[in-house]
């Protein structure tokens, strides 16, 4: 017996979406909160926040169109049968969510399989619910973490084997997808045989050879995932090479571009650099990110795909902080790893010495 799937009014979708944005909770507490899947819940969030953008830039949002000959073909294949015919040109939509939530289990004149045929809709995405993440996973997702941390260079396999050395028998396609979720990969040369989006410019790598020899000359910013007690965020922030100062970070309950365009903000408003450097992740090499640093007459620089040494800097913050900060207190909560942070890069920045700096703090080199 199949079951009923939910459906939700848009006043539900803008509220759950207005509390993803807040970012209080995780993607996992409002899932269990509101009963609603995660996934679904950050779709609304950047649904939501691409609908702000569009209002702020006083444009207005793209209109579902009818695609008026794909209706007359299937006119014909069905026979004409003016029922199904009226039920198509209501419903045709292109979005796949969009498609799932008009199909009509309830209707008494189309099956849902002739429903989701009308609208090039496979039947198993109607049914497809995708599984929850349960606590054995966010326990391993954070023990990927601590191995990572230590060994970046590990892939998937040198992973699933170090978990195993432990006692723990895990299959290598698990632990890839967990880290795919994470947003983590081995950092090593590789073959580079995916193509990048058409839509997203990739900037080559520009600090080869070149000697860093003050503050502002370069910035550099990355992803991090965070894990909680039963639960995990992700972290960017923006860094100095030259005096490791942080100059800005933001925490985000999904992995979107928005969180790491407000941190890129909050830094700009501190000064400029002569060149930003990043990975080649999708938030960074999306328009609104290098089109920020691009509009500020900042040169762009990307890393090579799985250099370690392209983002050294960075690298070795998350290091500092996951030992000396996160792995030690086990935030139980947003607001409480917020505050944290919120200490641990004051006393980052202002009171912990480096011996690369000559045993000065960030904030006395990149000041001065």
């Amino acid at each position: 017996m199949s079951r009923a799937r939910k459906t939700f009014s848009n006043e539900f979708k803008a509220k759950v979406a207005l509390e993803a944005i807040k970012g209080y909770k995780s993607l996992n507490e409002l899932a269990t909160e509101y009963q609603v899947h995660q996934n679904a819940i950050g779709n609304w969030k950047k649904q939501a926040l691409e609908s702000f953008l569009e209002i702020f830039n006083n444009r207005r949002g793209p209109k579902a169109q009818v695609d008026t000959e794909l209706i007359d073909q299937l006119y014909k294949q069905i026979g004409k049968q003016q029922v199904e015919l009226d039920w198509l040109k209501k419903n045709l939509i292109l979005s796949v969510d969009k498609k799932r939530e008009l199909i009509e289990p309830g209707n008494k004149t189309l099956t849902v399989q002739q429903q989701c045929s009308l609208i090039r809709l496979p039947r198993s995405s109607y049914y497809y619910h995708p599984l929850e993440i349960t606590d054995e996973e966010l326990e391993i997702m954070n023990r990927i973490d601590k191995i990572y941390t230590d060994y970046p260079f590990y892939g998937v396999r040198k992973i699933t084997e170090q978990l195993r050395r432990h006692g723990s028998i895990y299959n290598h396609k698990r632990i890839y997808r967990l880290m795919k979720l994470m947003g983590i990969e081995a950092i090593r040369p590789r073959k580079n045989l995916s193509k990048p989006n058409k839509d997203h410019l990739i900037y080559p790598y520009l600090l080869r050879d070149v000697k860093i020899t003050n503050s502002n000359q370069v910035w550099s910013s990355d992803i991090t995932y965070l894990p909680l007690y039963n639960d995990f965020v992700y972290l960017v922030a923006v860094i100095d090479w030259f005096s490791r100062y942080v100059l800005s970070w933001e925490l985000s309950n999904s992995l979107d571009v928005y969180f790491c365009l407000t941190a890129l903000e909050r830094s700009l408003r501190q000064g400029k650099p002569e060149i930003f450097n990043t990975d080649q992740g999708s938030q960074f090499t999306s328009k609104d990110f290098s089109g920020m640093i691009i509009g500020n007459q900042i040169k762009m620089s990307m890393d090579s795909r799985g250099r370690a040494l392209d983002n050294i800097f960075i690298e070795r913050l998350w290091r500092s902080l996951k030992y000396e900060d996160i792995y030690l207190k086990e935030y139980q909560s947003i607001p409480e790893l917020r505050e944290g942070l919120k200490n641990y890069f004051d006393f980052y920045n202002n009171c912990r010495i480096h011996q690369s700096l000559n045993y000065k703090t960030p904030a006395e080199v990149y000041f001065n």
